[in-house]
């Protein structure tokens, strides 16, 4: 769908990159190497999102390091397209509802440090969760989304101190 609409790979790979979590940060050539193409077209891209505000930049050390802009008007919106996009919207709501004493749900792995790999990794946290369902959700979900989905459960009392960094995960829910 979102390349349909925006045909540049590399302008949806930035889009996941730094507006699915707004924590994240990266510069040029970590890009590069992440995204596998020149170095040309990633600067061409950002400086792009950078001159429409969209994108910040910040000098540490030798490094250009880029992070979304949260306070660009457009944010909201564009970072709720890419969570459609990915199809996380969707998996909270099949899976949500009846998955047993829900507290919070992380996103996790490399869609929270805004990589396409593929598969989605959630967190969930809380207590007496009904595997049965998820698994049949789970199920019925990767085959909308196109993905496949892991769930990493933890009761509340190992989820103290194990609280993911901004960077490392997304907290999409919690009661």
């Amino acid at each position: 769908m979102l390349d349909t609409l925006i045909t540049s790979k590399t302008r949806i790979k930035l889009l996941l990159k730094f507006f699915l979590n707004a924590q994240t940060k990266s510069y040029l050539r970590s890009l590069e190497g992440e995204f596998g193409e020149s170095t040309n077209a990633i600067r061409l891209e950002l400086n792009k999102f950078e001159e429409a505000g969209m994108l910040k930049a910040d000098v540490e050390g030798n490094k250009k390091v880029y992070q979304a802009n949260t306070k660009h008007p457009l944010f909201e919106e564009i970072h709720s397209i890419i969570k459609k996009y990915i199809g996380i919207d969707r998996v909270i709501e099949q899976i949500i509802g009846n998955v047993g004493q829900l507290e919070k749900v992380y996103l996790i792995g490399d869609y929270a440090k805004g990589v396409d790999g593929g598969i989605i990794d959630f967190l969930l946290v809380g207590n007496h969760f009904n595997y049965d369902y998820i698994a049949n959700m789970t199920g019925i979900a990767e085959k909308k989304i196109d993905r496949k989905i892991r769930f990493l459960y933890m009761n509340p009392d190992e989820f103290v101190g194990q609280v993911p960094t901004a960077e490392a995960g997304l907290l999409l829910w919690e009661n």
